[in-house]
């Protein structure tokens, strides 16, 4: 982008389909604060079209250090311009509303769109897809159709990532099938992603697998790393193995396969095998990423905030020696009350088979 911006600085003559590249390119990088600030510098030098506005409703909707006020101006300028009429801008406002959280004003630009396209449905279904509203997600997917709109892979995938969240596994099992044989569409690999899952955290690893073999050029990293999560969730070893040894085979430095591996083997007692992926671990000098815990222990003499973050084996904080003390003190206490859990549940097992108990 500095290249694109000394060359933009060169010109002669900035017209605005230059001002739209400029602003276009930011909003892509993620750089939302240099998108707006050459918005506002554009509005001044030419008049702004479609385009500009859509670029930086894109970089504000996913900017969330901005304030939404830079939205709410631009929408004052769109409808003053007579721009709101226009599919391409209607439906980037409210993607905007949207990806704000503000639901309500994405409704209104909705309903006063004067045309209801393919993406702006999808817009909408897409953003409370990522509220995880699936009841809201199902009524718009619903009217979508019964207003003859056809839906396409990113609606799908909107719907399908809801019924995901919900742990409605039927219903996006049902919509799989309709996106393929009813619409014609062809599965992406973020559809196939979705729905293992999707299938892999309700436990149906068989199916789950099935949908792995589908995969047109095998599954990708992605896809391996939910599998073997979901195979450890429910202690499916066999499978596990399967995806670890996928997962090696494309990123032979992954600290979390080595670990969700070594974590599954021992939790089935398999403490041989675990040891041997911890070892391959050092060998191959993989580091585990380190999970920092950060604590709120008292506020600063002037009212401020005082955070403290420490990790494991970690003996640099000037607090190390109580912190270290307090942790040991807390895992000594887990340890009592799950010993205790464990007593209670053996009596009540005992109590239950002499009939004591129903």
């Amino acid at each position: 982008m500095d290249e694109s911006k000394r060359a933009f600085q060169e010109l002669d003559q900035r017209e605005i389909i230059t001002w739209n590249a400029l602003i276009s390119g930011y909003a892509q990088s993620g750089l939302s604060q240099a998108a707006i600030q050459t918005f506002l510098s554009a509005v001044t030098e030419a008049k702004p079209n479609q385009y500009t506005f859509g670029s930086v409703l894109s970089a504000i909707g996913a900017a969330e250090d901005v304030s939404l006020r830079h939205g709410t101006r631009c929408h004052s300028q769109i409808v003053k311009l007579g721009f709101n009429t226009d599919p391409v801008v209607s439906s980037a406002l409210l993607d905007m509303y949207a990806k704000r959280g503000s639901m309500s004003e994405s409704e209104r630009v909705f309903s006063e769109a004067p045309q209801r396209t393919q993406v702006s449905w999808t817009s909408m279904i897409s953003a409370y897809s990522r509220h995880g509203d699936y009841e809201s997600v199902m009524n718009w997917f619903n009217q979508m159709l019964s207003e003859q709109v056809e839906p396409d892979s990113i609606t799908f995938l909107s719907v399908l990532t809801a019924c995901g969240r919900k742990g409605m596994i039927d219903k996006g099992r049902e919509l799989f099938d309709s996106m393929v044989q009813d619409y014609r569409i062809e599965p992406s690999p973020e559809h196939y992603s979705c729905m293992v899952d999707m299938l892999g955290r309700a436990g149906r690893l068989e199916e789950a697998e099935e949908m792995v073999n589908q995969i047109p050029g095998g599954p990708g990293l992605s896809v391996l790393q939910s599998l073997l999560g979901s195979c450890r969730t429910y202690g499916n070893v066999e499978l596990g193995e399967k995806a670890a040894e996928g997962l090696l085979e494309m990123e032979r430095k992954d600290s979390g396969t080595y670990v969700l591996m070594a974590n599954l083997y021992a939790e089935k007692g398999q403490w041989e095998k675990a040891s041997r992926f911890k070892r391959a671990m050092r060998e191959e000098g993989v580091l585990k990423k380190i999970g920092f815990s950060w604590v709120d222990v008292d506020h600063a003499a002037d009212g401020s905030l005082a955070l403290h973050g420490f990790s494991s084996g970690d003996m640099t904080h000037p607090m190390a020696e109580e912190i270290h003390g307090v942790a040991g003190f807390v895992g000594m206490e887990m340890k009592f009350l799950r010993e205790r859990e464990v007593e209670w549940y053996e009596c009540g097992v005992m109590l239950e088979s002499v009939g004591c108990i129903g």
